[in-house]
């Protein structure tokens, strides 16, 4: 169990991922998001029903995803940026209370861009999926 921040500049309150759980440099990673409720984005979606922006479930893959990019030597001292979302589904709402499961395959890689396909579940049910691509630049 690693912390993501020896890898991601995100800080809170944009840090949305609190554990990286397995990791292979360049390939994969698994993390996790536990939601307690008191994200200040639950009070307004929704009001009565708070549910987890499905945009910030995208962000949370894309963090992950940047863990396994950044812990790659070949990559390391760059930012990685979103280039585009593709085919991203849905398939279940997460609420207070939940523990996000987070994983990143990545694909295709160069010194400037890559691939990685993302699925977030809870419990074993898929939440979310989406194909990510990424740009790399240089950390000022």
């Amino acid at each position: 169990m690693a912390d993501p921040t020896t890898w991601l500049p995100h800080r809170p309150p944009f840090l949305l991922v609190d554990r990286i759980d397995d990791l292979e440099p360049g390939r994969s990673a698994r993390g996790s998001w536990y939601l307690s409720g008191e994200e200040p984005f639950f009070a307004g979606h929704f009001p009565g029903r708070p549910t987890l922006p499905g945009v910030l479930m995208i962000e949370s893959l894309a963090q992950v995803g940047a863990c396994a990019v950044l812990a790659d030597d070949r990559f390391a001292g760059r930012l990685v940026l979103f280039g585009g979302i593709d085919s991203a589904r849905f398939r279940r709402q997460v609420e207070p209370g939940d523990t996000l499961e987070l994983g990143v395959e990545l694909g295709r890689m160069s010194a400037r861009a890559g691939r990685g396909r993302g699925r977030a579940t809870l419990g074993g049910e898929l939440a979310c999926e989406a194909d990510l691509l990424f740009i790399l630049v240089p950390d000022c």
